[in-house]
């Protein structure tokens, strides 16, 4: 075991190498897979194994999604998500030190794991760039196949993604652009399954802001999951003032509800929230054909309303959350 901790430290650098010719491909990524080992690729994640005997090493090159914020906080998502719903972790990940690849920040661990009887070592490395962030997960029993994995890291290559600069608007409700009010702006995304099923969403969530004439608002956020209780509810009513392109949101009352099947169903616990008054700066942004109401907080810190930051402007993230305008069936109005 304490040679599978060497291997893992060897196998925890991901290098870009910028000229590669890899003659396979993945979503943005490309690589040269070991010969002879399996390939199995499905929508969001290719598979590529081998094993002899007992022994035997599976590596999973995920799908670029959204990032989540900070590096850091990329790879402790990921770990969570990936790497201990996939396998039994028996000690917190052993993290290495930060590298900085053609623009990609790479973090990376690795922890002895369990399953089924078998015991290994897990490392993942989550490389965080342009917005977004790509995961690859090596689940191994053995020294054997170290050339092999590290010839595959060091031939990846992960294509930028297109920045398209957003316009400068200033923040008005007059002319070509729409009205704060009387509009559903909605921020909405799915979480993808993990090793196994990763074609599987295995939960989505939704948040929705409504701001009327008369000063009013409603805010509801929507967490749907496979596993019962399938629904959790969040829905806040109060005031908001808006003064130049900064507008405050006073909630008046704020309730929660869990449901086992439907969203109609009685609920199985709710309850009050707590309050938060917050200040936004705001402004709108017309992207592929979309209205976007972009709210900062005053404060540069993340609400518990509106949760994380997951919004980047020319590849670098901002203290910002972005929501979309739907009408009243969720669908995008487009221009």
């Amino acid at each position: 075991m304490k040679r599978l901790i060497l291997v893992a430290i060897c196998l925890s650098t991901l290098s870009f190498i910028s000229f590669a010719q890899a003659p396979e491909s993945f979503d943005i990524a490309t690589f040269r897979a070991p010969a002879g080992w399996k390939k199995q690729a499905t929508q969001n994640a290719v598979q590529i194994s081998t094993a002899e005997g007992d022994a035997f090493c599976l590596i999973t090159l995920f799908k670029a999604l959204p990032a989540l914020g900070t590096t850091d906080k990329n790879f402790k998502a990921s770990w969570d998500t990936i790497v201990k719903e996939t396998v039994t972790i028996t000690s917190a990940p052993q993290i290495q030190p930060l590298e900085n690849k053609d623009g990609w920040e790479i973090s990376s661990g690795f922890a002895p794991f369990e399953k089924d009887g078998t015991k290994g070592i897990a490392v993942l490395v989550t490389a965080s760039g342009f917005g977004q962030m790509v995961n690859v997960l090596i689940l191994t029993n053995t020294q054997a196949y170290e050339k092999h994995v590290a010839a595959f890291l060091d031939s990846i290559t992960l294509r930028k993604p297109t920045v398209t600069t957003p316009p400068q608007t200033t923040p008005t409700t007059n002319g070509s652009q729409p009205s704060l009010t009387n509009n559903f702006w909605k921020q909405g995304g799915v979480r993808q399954g993990t090793l196994g099923q990763v074609g599987l969403s295995t939960a989505s969530f939704s948040k929705t802001y409504q701001f009327f004439d008369n000063g009013t608002y409603k805010f509801s956020t929507v967490n749907m999951q496979l596993a019962a209780p399938k629904y959790y509810l969040e829905n806040e009513e109060g005031t908001y003032r808006v003064s130049g392109n900064t507008i405050t949101i006073s909630p008046r009352k704020a309730s929660f509800s869990q449901h086992r099947l439907n969203k109609e169903d009685p609920p199985i616990k709710s309850g009050p929230l707590a309050l938060s008054t917050a200040q936004y700066r705001y402004e709108f942004w017309l992207y592929d054909g979309n209205w976007r109401l972009l709210l900062s907080p005053v404060d540069g810190n993340e609400t518990k309303r509106d949760g994380t930051f997951s919004f980047y402007r020319n590849g670098e993230p901002q203290r910002t959350y972005q929501y979309q305008m739907v009408d009243a069936n969720q669908r995008l109005i487009l221009q």
